[in-house]
C-alpha cells in the first residue's frame, strides 16, 4: 500500500475535511497548506499528484494520536524516516486505543480470521524472532474493517 492510499482511507473513514487534515499534521508539528493535502488525496495517474514520503505519512499518524488521545507529557516522538506496515498498524492501533480483541473483531468484519499470537508477532520488534511483517493485504483488511467499524453506513 501507498502512503497515499493509507491518508485516503484514514481521511474518508473519519470524514475529515480539508481543514481537520491540516489541524492532525499540525498536533504533531508539521505545518502543510491545503494544496499539498489535496496533491497527496489525488490519484497516481492525476498530473498534480504528489507523493506522500514517510515521515510525512508518520507526522500524520502520530497527529492522529494525539488528535484521538490526546497529547503525552513530555517529549514528543521524532516521525520514523521509514514507515512499514508494521509501524502503521501499530500508530493505528495506539490512536484508536484497540486491544488485541478489538482488532480480531474489526478483522473479522472483513471476514479475515486471526488469532491473538498471529496479531501480537505485527507488534514485537523487528530483531524478535516472533516478529511477523505485516503484509499489504493485511493492513488492507485493517483499514476495511476500521472503515465498517467507524463508518458503517457505507
Amino acid at each position: 500500500m501507498t502512503n497515499n492510499d493509507i491518508l485516503r482511507r484514514i481521511r474518508y473513514t473519519f470524514d475529515f475535511s480539508d481543514s481537520k487534515m491540516i489541524a492532525v499534521f499540525g498536533l504533531a508539528g508539521l505545518l502543510v497548506t491545503r494544496s499539498q493535502i489535496s496533491d497527496w488525496l489525488k490519484k497516481e495517474d492525476d498530473p498534480a499528484f504528489q507523493e506522500c514520503s514517510d515521515p510525512q505519512l508518520a507526522v500524520f499518524l502520530n497527529g492522529l494520536i494525539h488528535d484521538k488521545r490526546g497529547k503525552k507529557e513530555g517529549l514528543q516522538p521524532e516521525p520514523e524516516q521509514v514507515l512499514t506496515n508494521n509501524i502503521v498498524f501499530r500508530k493505528l492501533r495506539i490512536a484508536l486505543d484497540l486491544k488485541a480483541e478489538d482488532i480480531i473483531e474489526i478483522m473479522w468484519l472483513t471476514d479475515v480470521r486471526i488469532s491473538k499470537p498471529e496479531l501480537s508477532a505485527f507488534f514485537r520488534k523487528p530483531e524478535n524472532r516472533h516478529y511477523r511483517a505485516c503484509k499489504d493485504q493485511m493492513l488492507r483488511n485493517f483499514l476495511k474493517g476500521v472503515q465498517i467499524k467507524y463508518r458503517p453506513e457505507i
